[in-house]
């Protein structure tokens, strides 16, 4: 018997550090570790042991025995890559030795930012004795894009959560959520309480079309869409008119994958998942039969994973087809990705459910008030109009400018060297200033991707607290909570996330679903007990791993 891992991978490479015949692939330190698709297991060594799917965070691992059925062409999958790639191809760097600070000395951080970029980072740091972690979020609730991002229809991602819920339980974080750095607290100000500060804030704006009539009503960003559906409180109130029986996605990579799912699939489908409550009302009302996704280049661009639209493909209740001509191309081509695609049947003019098309360069959004049609070119230069009322731009998130931090406003993200952040100018690093995920790198991998990302970023950080380049602070935690404390009303520490957790929880367990999320700030706030409210509690007291 083997293990093999399935499309539900994240990279995160926890597996790779317990497997005791190293046959996972790619490593952290590998060429393509940050580019591969997901991790695969070699058939040939694997000796069955089980410690891979001990270790995984979302449950990706599987034995050959119990995969189910829809996924038995994972076997193929991971035999392919050590066709291509043998176990020894790469050479991984050299482990480094375990972080450790010299005796009796202390670190404070702070971390902005509570998804996977910020939680590795924090779960990093507070392993090493003598680092205190500070860790913001200026929402009431952790875990970023985790719980505002990923799909309602992707449980097995989240569970990622419940190992970094077990850093946020540490004893040597605090937790400073309902908090924002930047408008609470300047950035200068939460760097005199800590050594250094993390800016692990994501990418939470959008790149644009640059055509016109992407503003008029009807024509919305995809992330606006998806943290709609997720609860994220910034869009609860949002309206989306599901009047249209076509829809239209713009862009060909996993975000666009999540939006025609979650539209084109049948809501009871949704009913047991953790969807929003107002989103679910939305959809069990859509008339959209028809999701249209279009990619500007040929399929063999697209920047999906195949296991996303492997997924895509066997989701219940949806038809998925293609137009012929516009892959027969790929025909000599044995990547996955194309051998799926090859696979689709025909679209037909009235066919139902999710259809690609590709080569399609769009070339404006017309209508008088709001959107009627989109008017597409082809690569021989010729137009096509397709008729809808709802188009959603899924090109890609965009990092956004932070106050008094410099910004390359053509990558979206804080200039930065390994995680070091520059002066543009003169390119000397900020004292104390560093970056972690997308806001660093730009809006690309998958949450593992994190992993390696934070550490580089942790490895610079402690270097040079090490090398003696940060200024120490010379003000107490006690001084720091005070401050904190007086420029916002109700901090949200840890255990009051726990508090929120539970009832979100207990009122998805009444409904037979595993959460009801609470998609108003005040809401989230009141399931807090009085006794959480105090403004300079006391740092985390729940035990390690409590619930999350």
């Amino acid at each position: 018997m083997t293990y093999l891992i399935t499309g539900g991978c994240c990279s995160d490479a926890s597996c790779v550090e317990v497997c005791p015949v190293d046959c996972i692939r790619p490593r952290p330190g590998d060429v393509d570790f940050l580019t591969a698709e997901q991790l695969y297991i070699d058939p040939e060594t694997c000796i069955d042991c089980g410690a891979c799917q001990d270790a995984c965070p979302v449950s990706a691992v599987q034995s050959q025995w119990d995969v189910p059925d829809d996924l038995r062409d994972s076997f193929a999958v991971n035999a392919s890559y050590f066709e291509e790639n043998p176990r020894d191809h790469y050479s991984l760097s050299p482990d480094r030795e375990p972080h450790h600070l010299p005796h009796g000395s202390t670190i404070r951080v702070a971390i902005v930012g509570t998804g996977p970029a910020g939680c590795y980072a924090a779960a990093q740091l507070s392993e090493i004795d003598g680092v205190e972690v500070s860790l913001f979020d200026r929402l009431p609730t952790p875990f970023g894009l985790v719980r505002a991002g990923v799909a309602p229809d992707h449980a097995k991602t989240k569970l990622i959560t419940e190992s970094f819920g077990q850093a946020l339980a540490r004893s040597n974080v605090s937790c400073y959520f309902n908090v924002e750095v930047g408008r609470d607290l300047a950035v200068d100000e939460v760097l005199e309480h800590h050594d250094a500060i993390i800016w692990a804030g994501g990418a939470t704006s959008d790149r644009r079309l640059n055509v016109p009539g992407e503003d008029l009503d009807g024509c919305f960003s995809a992330r606006e869409f998806v943290a709609w559906y997720n609860g994220h409180p910034d869009h609860s109130d949002c309206t989306f008119d599901l009047s249209s029986t076509t829809a239209v996605v713009i862009g060909n990579g996993n975000v666009a994958l999540d939006v025609a799912r979650i539209l084109a699939q049948p809501a009871e489908a949704l009913s047991g998942t953790d969807i929003a409550a107002h989103a679910l009302t939305a959809l069990e009302n859509s008339a959209v039969r028809k999701v249209i996704v279009t990619g500007r280049r040929g399929p063999e661009y697209a920047t999906y994973t195949s296991g996303e639209l492997a997924s895509l493909t066997r989701t219940l209740g949806v038809n998925v087809s293609a137009k012929q001509t516009e892959t027969q191309h790929l025909a000599d081509r044995t990547d996955r990705n194309s051998m799926l695609i090859l696979s689709l049947p025909e679209t037909t003019e009235h066919a139902g459910g999710i259809t690609f098309r590709f080569g399609l360069a769009p070339q404006s959004i017309a209508g008088n008030d709001s959107v009627e049609q989109v008017v597409f070119q082809h690569a021989d230069g010729e137009l096509e109009v397709i008729t809808t009322s709802l188009v959603f731009k899924a090109i890609g998130y965009r990092g956004r400018e932070v106050t008094s931090l410099p910004f390359d406003e053509t990558l979206g993200t804080l200039p930065n060297v390994a995680g070091r952040v520059i002066d543009p100018e003169s390119g000397d690093p900020l004292v104390g200033v560093y970056c972690s995920g997308w806001i660093k790198r730009g809006p690309t991998g998958t949450i593992g991707t994190n992993r390696v990302d934070s550490a580089e970023t942790v490895e610079a950080l402690l270097e040079d607290f090490a090398a003696g380049r940060l200024v120490r602070p010379v003000t107490h935690r006690e001084d720091f909570d005070a401050l904190v404390g007086s420029r916002v009303t109700q901090v949200v520490r840890y255990t009051d996330w726990l508090a929120i957790d539970h009832a979100e929880r207990s009122a998805g367990m009444a409904a037979g679903r595993p959460r009801q999320k609470l998609v108003m700030i005040e809401e989230l706030l009141c399931t807090i007990p009085s006794a959480g409210h105090t403004q300079a509690a006391a740092p985390n007291s729940a035990p390690e791993g409590g619930l999350v």
